[in-house]
C-alpha cells in the first residue's frame, strides 16, 4: 500500500519521452534524471509539484497529477543537491519588497493609472487605441506587496509574450484588470508563487485570470497561479485564457473582457 499524503507531483509519460534530458537539467531540485534512456523521478520527496520542468519537455511527456506521494522534503533536496554539486540558492530566496533604486527609477514606484480618463480624452469609443493599463509597475519582480490598485481588483497574470502575440490584448484581456507579467520559463516559478501568494493574501483581490501562450513552456504559469491561491489561504476563482502563436484566443469568448461602452 502506498504511503504518504495526496498531493501534486510530476508524472512522466514514458511513451512520449525521448530521453533528451532537458527536464533533468531544468529541475532545480534534482528530482529528475535520465535512466535507461528515459526521464525518471529520482525520489518523490525531491519533487515540489510546481511543474516548472513541464515547459522544458519538447515532447509534452510531463504533466502534474494528484496522487498519494511522499511529502516534499527541502532538507533532503539540499543534501541531494550538495552531493551532486548543484546549487538550490535560487529557490532559497524569499520574496523581498522592492527597494527604490538609488537613481529614483520610476520602474520601482507604484502608480495607479486611469485608462477611463484616457478614453474620454480620445473621444469616447471602444475602438479608440487607448491603453487599458491600470497599474505600474507590472513585472512580478517589481510589483509591491500592497497598493491601492489591488483593492477590489481582478488580477490578470500574463505571460510576457501574450501582449505581443494577441493584437487586442488591451481590449480583450487587460480591460478592467490589474496586471502582473512574468515568464514561467525564464524566471523562478517558486519565487512567483511566494510573491503572488503574499499579494493575494494581503489584498482584496476578487478574481485571478491567467493568460499564456499555447506553447509547453507557458503552461507552468497555470501551476503558479493555482499554487499561489492555495498558499494565500483564500478562495479566489481562477480562469485561464490561452493565446495561440497566431495571436488568436483559444479560450471561450465569454472570458474576454467586454467594452463598457457597448
Amino acid at each position: 500500500m502506498a504511503t504518504g499524503t495526496a498531493r501534486q507531483i510530476i508524472r512522466i509519460d514514458e511513451d512520449k519521452c525521448n530521453g533528451c534530458g532537458q527536464c533533468a537539467d531544468a529541475c532545480a531540485e534534482g528530482a529528475l534524471a535520465i535512466i535507461d534512456g528515459k526521464a525518471r523521478l529520482v525520489k518523490e520527496s525531491y519533487c515540489d509539484g510546481l511543474g516548472a520542468c513541464i515547459g522544458e519537455c519538447p515532447q509534452g511527456a510531463l504533466t502534474i497529477e494528484d496522487r498519494v506521494a511522499d511529502a516534499f522534503d527541502e532538507e533532503a533536496v539540499e543534501e541531494h543537491l550538495a552531493h551532486s554539486g548543484r546549487s538550490h540558492a535560487a529557490h532559497d530566496a524569499q520574496p523581498q519588497a522592492v527597494e527604490p533604486l538609488a537613481c529614483g527609477c520610476p520602474g520601482t514606484m507604484a502608480e495607479t493609472l486611469h485608462p477611463e480618463a484616457a478614453r474620454e480624452r480620445a473621444g469616447s469609443v471602444c475602438d479608440a487605441p487607448t491603453s487599458q493599463l491600470r497599474n505600474w509597475p507590472v513585472q512580478i519582480h517589481l510589483l509591491p506587496f500592497q497598493a491601492p490598485y489591488y483593492q477590489g481588483a481582478h488580477l490578470l497574470l500574463a505571460a510576457d509574450c501574450v501582449g505581443f502575440a494577441h493584437p487586442e490584448f488591451h481590449h480583450d484581456l487587460l480591460h478592467g484588470r490589474t496586471l502582473a507579467v512574468g515568464c514561467p520559463k525564464l524566471d523562478d516559478a517558486g519565487f512567483y508563487v511566494d510573491k503572488l501568494a503574499k499579494i493575494l493574501a494581503e489584498n482584496d483581490i476578487r478574481s485571478l485570470t491567467v493568460t499564456h501562450m499555447e506553447v509547453p513552456c507557458c503552461f507552468g504559469l497555470e501551476r503558479v497561479a493555482e499554487q499561489a491561491v492555495e498558499k494565500s489561504g483564500k478562495q479566489i476563482p481562477v480562469e485561464v485564457v490561452i493565446v495561440g502563436r497566431d495571436g488568436k484566443l483559444k479560450a471561450p469568448a465569454d472570458q474576454r473582457a467586454a467594452c463598457p461602452h457597448g
